[in-house]
């Protein structure tokens, strides 16, 4: 365990440069999940996540030798920006190595607080292995997103404030990368209050620390591959799963999908923008996931919300196909004047708001004479769109789906 002390120390370190991020009851979540829920809202953070905090921390207790000489971090975003706004206070060079795939919206973000960025590697670890390589080479400290105890010290400020404002929690959900938010989080609460269950969610798509944690020994994975970027770590920190495997009680899993699920029920309905990772544990409470904290008050971070709009934009596409508000038709019709009018009349009287019409006569597949014309719906559920169906059947106009 992360010594409580040394988490207090943060906490007095960081104050005045990390918000203290509101703590709240989420009334829609708790009645959609079962539980009495309270979010953090780390995605309201001064970089848009919780990273900062450890960041600002480890600077903070580095030597003027060690802050003359520059940091190096490898990160796909958060701690990222986390290192550089905390070396430009700090009035130091701070050089970041990101994995190509990064967001832009998450490179535009470092360079904003004067950071170099070099991008290298496919995914976090082998972005990695090449700032360390460089830092090594060039004589800079090297400011470890998880595996460090003054960064775990800084994350673990989260549960000061979270118990804090709300004493009697029954369990605190947290999502789990590499590891250091939950080690340090979950040394504070243990430390406080024993009786508090602690509970990780790792995306499925990158299951390293689930599968380390189960078998208790590191194991990591042969590749990731999720939209929870901030948790898509490969290897296991010996370090950080030591911490977990004291002071951690479960950890589950939640797929892209249900993670796409949480991140536009946050927006729809807490009217919080939260990224892949922030989301998880927020997926895991609504998709049945800890079907054991039902009735109990429960509090779950929200780690951040620096979303690439590119991605939101193809999640908030794909749920509003799923929740039945939007829906696309292909028919075929006799390449006639009026034939299409009288398609789009018998939609209106449906009341359904066409937003797009493709229209096709040169398919090989069709009857000379015909065009196939694809049409996009707003629509109003599930039950509106099988009355469309019905009748664009007994119209004989229908012939294919698309979702």
């Amino acid at each position: 365990m992360i010594d409580l002390a040394t988490i207090h120390e943060a906490a007095r370190r960081i104050q005045g440069t990390v918000v203290e991020t509101p703590f709240a009851y989420a009334p829609r979540l708790s009645e959609e999940s079962g539980c009495e829920i309270y979010l953090k809202k780390e995605n309201l953070q001064v970089t848009g996540a919780f990273k900062i905090r450890g960041a600002y921390n480890k600077i903070a207790t580095l030597s003027d030798e060690e802050r003359s000489r520059g940091v190096i971090a490898a990160s796909a975003g958060n701690h990222a920006q986390g290192v550089a706004m905390a070396a430009q206070i700090f009035g130091i060079r701070a050089l970041i190595v990101m994995p190509e795939s990064t967001p832009l919206t998450k490179i535009n973000g470092v360079r904003y607080y004067g950071a170099e960025v070099i991008l290298a590697g496919s995914n976090y670890d082998e972005a990695y292995a090449y700032a360390s390589t460089y830092g090594r080479e060039h004589g800079m400290v090297f400011v470890h997103p998880f595996a460090d105890e003054a960064v775990m010290a800084g994350q673990g400020t989260i549960a000061l404030e979270m118990i804090g404002t709300i004493a009697d929690l029954d369990a605190v959900v947290i999502p789990v990368g590499g590891g250091g938010l939950i080690s340090g989080m979950a040394s504070a609460i243990k430390a406080l209050d024993p009786r508090i269950r602690v509970i990780g969610v790792s995306a499925q798509g990158a299951p390293a620390m689930k599968e380390s944690f189960d078998a208790k020994k590191a194991i990591d994975s042969t590749a990731v591959r999720t939209i929870a970027d901030g948790i898509a770590v490969r290897d296991t920190s010996e370090v950080t799963l030591g911490h977990i495997l004291e002071t951690v009680d479960q950890i589950v899993t939640v797929d892209d999908e249900e993670i796409a699920n949480a991140i536009l029920f946050l927006l729809e309905r807490q009217k919080l923008v939260v990224e892949g990772a922030g989301a998880a544990g927020v997926a895991a409470l609504l998709h049945g996931k800890l079907p054991e904290l039902n009735g109990k008050k429960v509090g779950t971070v929200l780690s951040g919300g620096n979303m690439d709009v590119t991605l939101l934009s193809v999640i908030i596409e794909k749920g509003l196909i799923k929740s039945g508000r939007k829906m696309k038709v292909t028919v075929t019709l006799v390449d006639k004047p009026g034939a299409l009018m009288q398609l789009t009349e018998m939609l209106q009287s449906l009341n359904a708001n066409i937003v797009h019409i493709a229209y096709d006569r040169t398919s090989t597949t069709l009857a000379y004479g015909d065009a196939n014309v694809t049409i996009h719906l707003e629509t109003k559920g599930k039950e509106h769109q099988e009355n469309i169906r019905s009748m664009l059947k007994e119209y004989r106009y229908l012939s294919s789906e698309e979702h």
